[in-house]
């Protein structure tokens, strides 16, 4: 289980902030105080249904494929990673327990927390950390660091997007549906202050 002026990836909230105010990107994001239609008005479609189910369906075929026959769990960062989360673990065929932690930085580059930590007991077992969205790697690095002293045979990470042109840390995910660029994006587990979440496909804000 963390915005700045609109890019020219998301918070998945992969720069992190506060994973309760926005999944994977960074502060100073656009306001959303403008209605939710008003504010879909304003962006431009990055990726469409059809475009995520089939990262999402490559994903888990290489999970199936790495941990077929093994304990595997999945770790949901909330808020951001639980609409593709629910549509990953859905594709896979095979047995599979599922978990959620939610981690805050209270300011850009502030003190991490944990607001809610994991209920399993991972140990001896194969972890796979499930993100919408990476970005600068401040909280999954921290979230990855508390998740290894609870001595997991593995821990992985799998992002459906990976935005390394933010990132502030050293951290490469293991599964990766599709590298981006600097873009601010929202839809699909992603916001802009709690908006934007819903929408079924990803949006970035036109320039």
């Amino acid at each position: 289980m963390a915005k700045p002026s609109p890019k020219s990836k998301s918070t998945k909230s992969t720069t992190e902030t506060t994973r309760a105010q926005t999944p994977g990107q960074s502060s100073g994001r656009p306001s959303a105080n403008r209605g939710r239609g008003q504010m879909r008005d304003a962006m431009t479609p990055f990726l469409t249904a059809p475009e995520i189910a089939a990262l999402t369906s490559k994903l888990a075929q290489q999970l199936m494929q790495d941990y077929r026959g093994k304990d595997l769990i999945l770790i949901c960062p909330l808020k951001g990673s639980c609409i593709f989360m629910s549509d990953l673990m859905r594709q896979l065929d095979m047995p599979v327990q599922v978990d959620f932690v939610q981690v805050s930085a209270i300011e850009r580059g502030g003190t991490i927390r944990i607001l809610k930590d994991i209920s399993m007991n991972i140990a001896g077992k194969h972890v796979v950390i499930v993100e919408e969205i990476i970005d600068t790697g401040r909280t999954l690095s921290f979230l990855k660091t508390r998740l290894l002293a609870s001595s997991p045979a593995s821990l992985r990470i799998l992002t459906l997007l990976d935005k390394p042109a933010r990132r502030e840390l050293p951290l490469q995910p293991d599964y990766v549906g599709q590298t981006i660029e600097d873009r601010y994006l929202v839809g699909y587990g992603m916001d802009t202050e709690e908006v934007g979440r819903n929408y079924g496909e990803i949006y970035f804000f036109k320039q």
